[in-house]
């Protein structure tokens, strides 16, 4: 359902891929690791439409979306991806419900709330819905963010150390929530993470050093 050929990308004549081949399956949860600098969070955004390669071929559903148009890659990006990052990224004026439901809203779906609402509960979110990210512990942040990345259905859902600014035990809690949403939603994760717990839960490791992978 994702496939990446011979990714290359440079930053001021530095190298920071030198040539990454993958292939990801449907309902796969895939960590990417290495050290600071590797490039893995490069990697992560080329993948996720949010960068372009400098060359080689990004294809998501048979669509090769490094090739679109910027109006046609935003469509995609706001109907095939899923992000999560670091930082929750919630708009402080806005209760959870809200920010879940910026995507859908984005997209033009009428169904957005009782979609979110959906999510927010199977989250265990159910009794926060009207609560502001200032009133939500960080993990449950985090989870607001987990929704709001659900929220379009998407094919695949880019995390970026989505549990480097957690606590040990809302991040143990949102790794198990990754294998949860894959079982019962039959999602597919791409994990950049430097937590070697999260790293060996998944289906595969990839490691990148030096700009390639190389296990």
């Amino acid at each position: 359902m994702l496939k990446a050929e011979n990714i290359q990308k440079s930053y001021g004549g530095l190298e920071v891929l030198k040539g990454i081949n993958l292939s990801i399956a449907k309902e796969e949860v895939v960590s990417i690791v290495g050290a600071s600098g590797a490039g893995k969070s490069t990697l992560l955004h080329i993948l996720g439409t949010l960068d372009i390669p400098d060359a080689g071929k990004v294809t998501i559903n048979d669509i090769e979306v490094s090739s679109l148009s910027p109006k046609k890659m935003a469509k995609v990006r706001n109907e095939e991806i899923g992000f999560i990052f670091q930082f929750h990224n919630l708009f402080p004026e806005f209760t959870a419900l809200e920010n879940a439901c910026i995507p859908a809203f984005i997209k033009g779906d009428k169904d957005a709330e009782s979609r979110a609402k959906e999510l927010l509960k199977i989250l265990g979110l159910a009794d926060r819905v009207h609560h502001k990210p200032s009133e939500l512990s960080g993990g449950e942040q985090q989870r607001v963010s987990v929704a709001r990345a659900l929220i379009n259905d998407p094919s695949i859902v880019f995390a970026d150390e989505p549990s480097g600014n957690l606590d040990s035990q809302s991040a143990d809690e949102l790794h198990k929530l990754f294998f949860d949403l894959r079982n019962k939603m039959g999602q597919t994760f791409v994990i950049v993470t430097h937590n070697m717990e999260l790293a060996g839960m998944a289906d595969r490791k990839l490691e990148i050093k030096d700009g390639i992978i190389t296990s």
